[in-house]
């Protein structure tokens, strides 16, 4: 049992993806709002991405800076790759747990507040030639 584990388990390293890439998990930002300003950075290259993200005047970019940056380091020192010739390849904000706050209204009620959080994930690749 014990040589099939080994097996299987350098079977997904041997299918694991090569690219690089980061994640910011559980960020208090609506995954909506994040989307908009990723759709602007994918398929872009590294160093124009980083630029349109610090001119941009959303609150989201702060996080998602963070996360390319992060991922551009992520390539440089664990594969080796340069910065300049890295693409943004994908780049996707998915939902995390939404905080349930209520706020008090008339006649006793109670209408709920959503307050939504994202998990953001860049994966950078080579630039194709």
């Amino acid at each position: 049992m014990a040589k099939r584990m080994r097996e299987k388990s350098a079977l997904r390293k041997q299918n694991a993806d090569k690219r690089a890439k980061a994640i910011a998990r559980f960020v208090r930002i609506s995954p909506s709002k994040v989307r908009i300003i990723l759709d602007q950075v994918r398929g872009k290259k590294y160093e124009d991405a980083v630029a349109i993200l610090k001119f941009m005047p959303s609150t989201a970019t702060e996080v998602i800076l963070k996360v390319v940056e992060s991922a551009g380091a992520n390539a440089e020192n664990n594969l080796g790759l340069n910065k300049a010739d890295l693409v943004i390849a994908e780049a996707y904000a998915d939902g995390g747990p939404v905080l349930k706050r209520f706020q008090p209204v008339s006649k006793g009620r109670a209408h709920a507040i959503k307050k939504r959080t994202s998990h953001i994930t860049v994966i950078l690749d080579e630039a194709k030639a």
